[in-house]
């Protein structure tokens, strides 16, 4: 079976769940949501909800694969299996499957941006450009079905063959020379943006803390992130912990992730934000704060094309690291199920994933309305499957969480954790109820259908819950005990 392998060297885990956490979600989506939502209070709620809530889910999750040794699919059934509960629990690893196969189809396409920017910096192309022509360059792109296939086709073949490699060959050799390359890039971007940009500006802008101005969307928005920037609920960590030694510390390993993540997201904001500030530029561009505002602050600032064009490379490696951690659950499935060879897997997976990316490019240009997904959700195609995905995947958190804090019994959870009873007591009571809580309520407000409902549904969910929840943590107890 492909899962009873281990990671060679005990901190490869830590560096796979890291390469998975730091994406674009770090460097392009933490950013304009912190520039949107006012900087310091949005951080704030984004660090306490990551240590509330992803903490322990990422803990449970990992658990699950170690204890399985299985891919997210096939673990789940075994431990279903074992613990003697219902199959339904099983639609864990299904859901993982199903999230990491969508967000692969569009996650490429959007990763293939940054080789075009990778491209444009380094030949100059951008160089004293002003904001209508960047502006114009970036429409052109998506409005070219053609270009944006090319990319998506270059980006998704170079994740697959990492993989294709297998577990040591191609994922433990590829992050172990990739991550540190990564950091390092980030530390030359972040020394450019104090040099040659606005810092004081950027360490204003993200550390004051005015919770008063955060609206109910950017509490939601933080706490989503804060979910979302630890890959959970999309069957990576839990792919990952299937080769995790017996010996490495669940909890101090889960701690290390949550903090490399964040200061990652922490040093990406600095340094964007030094940029986009020093050349007197707006925080709350949006989506387009990447791909039009930083292109526009590199095309201002002394050796702009040069820096600008290994920022892009920093951004196509992170996304990379993402990528295989996406590939890596459904392929060792697929493995595991119908006995495959790992090439035969990831290219079964990947073949079908670009395929099913081909909605989201032609969603920017040939689709970009008229269409049936326009028709049935009043969405396009990418909209779609993006918010499909920001269902699968807190719904997959949560179910993660009920199982690994209600079905796992203490002495199973402890003989993994090997930790103090105090730890364990705050673990447990963060999974079984804290987490549950809040993943259920970032999950509703993710269907817009609800809205209007959102508040007294979620009330009525979290006191009945806890009440029946409470009844069965007594009665638990008084077994254990």
């Amino acid at each position: 079976m492909s899962t009873h392998n281990v990671w060679t060297h005990k901190g490869t885990f830590l560096l796979a769940a890291v390469g998975s956490a730091v994406g674009l979600g770090n460097l392009w989506r933490f950013p304009y949501l912190a520039g949107e939502n006012g900087g310091g209070a949005f951080i704030l709620v984004y660090a306490l909800t990551i240590f509330a809530v992803g903490i322990p889910i990422l803990v449970g999750e990992t658990m699950l694969g170690r204890s399985s040794r299985r891919s997210p699919i096939m673990g789940m059934r075994h431990l279903t299996r074992t613990h003697n509960t219902s199959r339904a629990w099983e639609s864990i690893g299904w859901l993982g499957a199903a999230s990491a196969f969508l967000i692969l189809s569009f996650y490429s396409v959007i990763a293939g941006w940054a080789i075009h920017y990778t491209g444009q910096m380094f030949t100059g192309s951008l160089v004293g450009a002003d904001a209508d022509t960047i502006g114009a360059s970036f429409d052109a792109l998506l409005a070219s079905p053609g270009l944006l296939t090319l990319y998506h086709t270059l980006f998704i073949i170079a994740s697959g063959f990492i993989v294709g490699l297998g577990i040591h060959k191609g994922l433990e050799s590829g992050l172990r020379i990739m991550m540190p390359s990564l950091f390092v890039i980030l530390l030359v971007v972040l020394g450019y943006g104090i040099a040659n940009g606005d810092f004081g500006a950027a360490v204003s802008f993200l550390f004051t803390f005015d919770i008063a101005a955060l609206s109910l969307e950017g509490w939601l928005q933080a706490m989503g992130q804060s979910f979302f920037t630890l890959s959970l609920g999309m069957g990576a960590i839990m792919a990952y912990g299937a080769y995790m030694s017996s010996e490495v510390s669940l909890t101090r390993t889960a701690f290390a992730i949550a903090i490399v993540d964040t200061a990652v997201a922490m040093v990406a904001g600095l340094a964007i934000f030094s940029l986009v500030f020093g050349a007197g530029l707006d925080a709350a561009a949006g989506p387009g704060l990447m791909f039009v505002s930083l292109p526009l602050a590199f095309a201002e600032m002394p050796f702009g094309a040069l820096v600008g064009g290994a920022f892009f490379i920093l951004v196509l490696g992170a996304a990379i690291s993402s990528s295989i951690s996406l590939i890596e659950p459904v392929a060792a499935f697929l493995v595991e199920r119908f006995d495959l060879t790992r090439p035969q897997a990831v290219f079964g997976m990947v073949t079908a994933s670009w395929a099913m990316g081909l909605l989201t490019v032609v969603s920017f240009n040939i689709w970009a309305e008229g269409t049936i997904f326009h028709a049935l959700f009043g969405r396009s195609a990418f909209d779609f499957i993006e918010l499909l995905t920001n269902i699968f995947m807190p719904l997959g958190g949560l179910l993660i969480a009920l199982f690994a804090g209600w079905a796992l019994t203490q002495a199973e959870v402890m003989k993994e954790m090997r930790t103090s009873e105090t730890w364990f007591t705050v673990w447990r009571f963060l999974v079984r109820f804290v987490a549950p809580a809040a993943v259920a309520f970032v999950f509703l407000r993710s269907i817009p259908q609800i809205e209007g409902y959102l508040i007294p549904t979620v009330g009525a969910l979290v006191i009945v819950g806890a009440f029946a929840a409470g009844r069965t943590f007594l009665a638990d107890s008084s077994q254990e005990t």
